[in-house]
């Protein structure tokens, strides 16, 4: 039986997670769950899965959790605290990190630095953190297994070759809802516009970062540090059908891709059951409906957010988290609709323009760099 702990039980690729016990309880059991306000939710988790820790972000969520759930033998912790707590709990197998935002860091290097395996589903923690994180996987022997599907999907096409043969790594993205616009289409996008993603269902973040495309270019960043490639080496290739999830170019021309219908649980079962791989009911291609996959090359003038990531990846240091703080920034006023749509990359793009990069970031001055970014954008805002 393998124990996991859950870093963001309550969003899309936790739940999914979840999901994926359901179908493996006789495999996996949920040792701990973290989530950050939604205990509504949390405490049917609670109950569902019957974890021995669970962690709320503030102490005000997690006292309204211990009330309700006080007749389980659930400890709730909170805060920072309580992810460093459970990410370093003796007993557990894996941590997957499913939470948004850099506050996976910090967990991400105590459930390391404890020898415990990580599922990862946070692209902040190696974009920004990626110098940190990977070296620290290496001397404490833990793997580090991708669970965005595009990782994943390198990852598989990995297995068992050389990673001095590859030639360039092929990113595919869907496009989001807004493939083929001009800028000038872009203009008046609301809210509600660009969280219609086409393919997949997500939270609220992400489906926006895929409307610009800045999702794609965290992807990158993260895959430079996953697969230790330069930015040169990453080709991002359009596929709306979402059915290629990325593909390995090698130095003889082969070209290995993995398929799949667009489905996270996929991907998240891979990473748990790793080398294994077991049966999942009703995710198969089928060709023949699908009668075609087609490509095309994205616009970096028009989804100025993708030219801004390979900018950020080749100055490296500190630059990609102030890429990915102003994103966050941004995305936020844009969800509260203090913002347009367009001025997303524009914010990005004058965040690190004012940027004085720090060559080889601690985690404090990676913290340090974000909140400084955040108040570069609301002097602006």
């Amino acid at each position: 039986m393998k124990k996991i702990v859950l870093l963001g039980s309550t969003g899309s690729i936790g739940t999914q997670t979840l999901e994926v016990v359901d179908s493996y309880s006789d495999r996996l059991s949920v040792l701990a769950l973290a989530a950050g306000s939604n205990v509504t939710l949390m405490e049917q988790q609670i109950r569902a899965y019957k974890p021995s820790y669970a962690v709320m972000w503030s102490e005000e969520a997690a006292e309204k959790l211990r009330g309700q759930v006080k007749d389980t033998d659930v400890k709730v912790l909170a805060g920072m605290d309580g992810l460093l707590e459970i990410a370093s709990l003796p007993e557990a197998d894996v941590v997957v990190t499913a939470i948004v935002g850099m506050i996976g860091i910090r967990p991400t290097i105590a459930a390391i630095k404890a020898g415990k395996d990580i599922a990862l589903a946070n692209k902040e923690t190696l974009v920004t953190a990626g110098h940190i994180i990977m070296p620290l996987a290496k001397e404490y022997g833990v793997s580090i297994l991708p669970v965005d599907s595009e990782h994943s999907a390198i990852f598989q096409s990995l297995n068992g070759e050389p990673k001095d043969k590859i030639r360039h790594i092929l990113l595919t993205a869907s496009g989001g809802p807004f493939r083929g616009w001009t800028k000038e289409q872009m203009a008046n996008v609301q809210v509600e516009d660009a969280l219609k993603h086409p393919n997949w269902a997500m939270g609220r973040k992400i489906t926006i970062d895929s409307a610009t495309m800045v999702n794609k270019g965290l992807e990158v960043i993260e895959a430079g540090w996953l697969f230790d490639v330069s930015p040169e080496q990453i080709k991002v290739v359009v596929q709306p059908q979402s059915i290629i999830h990325s593909m390995v170019e090698y130095v003889d021309g082969a070209v290995m891709a993995q398929l799949g219908v667009p489905d996270m649980k996929l991907p998240i079962q891979y990473a748990l059951f790793y080398p294994d791989r077991l049966p999942m009911q009703d995710n198969k291609v089928d060709f023949f409906a699908l009668k075609s996959i087609t490509f095309e090359e994205p616009d970096p003038e028009v989804f100025t957010g993708l030219k801004l990531a390979y900018e950020a990846f080749r100055a490296g240091g500190s630059m990609p988290t102030v890429f990915n703080a102003a994103n966050e920034k941004a995305v936020s006023l844009f969800l509260e609709r203090k913002i347009r749509f367009l001025e997303i990359p524009e914010l990005i793009g004058a965040s690190m323009e004012q940027h004085k990069v720090i060559a080889n970031p601690t985690v404090e001055e990676i913290l340090e760099t974000e909140a400084s970014c955040y108040e570069y954008i609301e002097s602006r805002c």
